[in-house]
């Protein structure tokens, strides 16, 4: 089902026209207040969709890959409610607002691709959510691996894990080290 509906997006989004971006890692697509004037498809590398906390900590509210749409729900407003910032090398194909809205209004498979994409989205977020409603930085860590069906975080990923958890990298880290202490 999943691999259907990205196959109809991806037919609805090639034929629309677009420009290529190119993004380091570290680099903004577009902050918290931008006007929304373009969107962004990811072709490659990873983007990191998140706000700031009171405290100045980052809280990811989503992890977007090859095949991901940035920040769907400011196509409908007219200001980006988050910021996005590679942290990879990215490489996005950029739409205009107005084209996509158009391309929507007249293109019954592209909607109905949409549709499906947007009910996909909302279930990634609400296990994100489940999470994030978890007392434990234990119980939380289990809920993502579990989540993502695979093993301990890698390596390198603490930081954003950390982020996209809720948790502080110093926590996430004490939790992983308890771990390995006791296996």
């Amino acid at each position: 089902m999943i691999v259907i509906m990205l196959s109809a997006m991806e037919t609805g989004l090639r034929a629309m026209p677009s420009r290529t971006h190119v993004f380091g890692p570290g680099r903004h697509l577009f902050h918290l207040g931008d006007p929304v004037e373009v969107v962004h498809w990811v072709q490659s590398g990873m983007v990191l969709l998140a706000r700031h906390q009171q405290d100045g900590s980052p809280l990811v509210l989503q992890k977007a890959g090859p095949g991901s749409i940035l920040a769907e729900a400011s196509i409908y407003a007219d200001a980006y409610h988050c910021d996005a910032i590679a942290s990879a090398p990215t490489r996005t194909l950029a739409f205009a607002k107005a084209e996509f809205i158009e391309h929507l209004r007249t293109r019954p498979a592209f909607a109905e691709a949409w549709a499906q994409y947007l009910a996909h989205e909302l279930l990634r977020t609400r296990r994100q959510a489940e999470i994030l409603s978890l007392k434990t930085v234990a119980k939380r860590l289990d809920a993502w691996i579990a989540w993502r069906d695979g093993g301990p975080p890698r390596k390198g990923e603490g930081i954003t894990i950390a982020a996209e958890i809720g948790v502080s990298p110093e926590a996430l880290y004490r939790e992983i080290a308890r771990r390995r202490a006791v296996s």
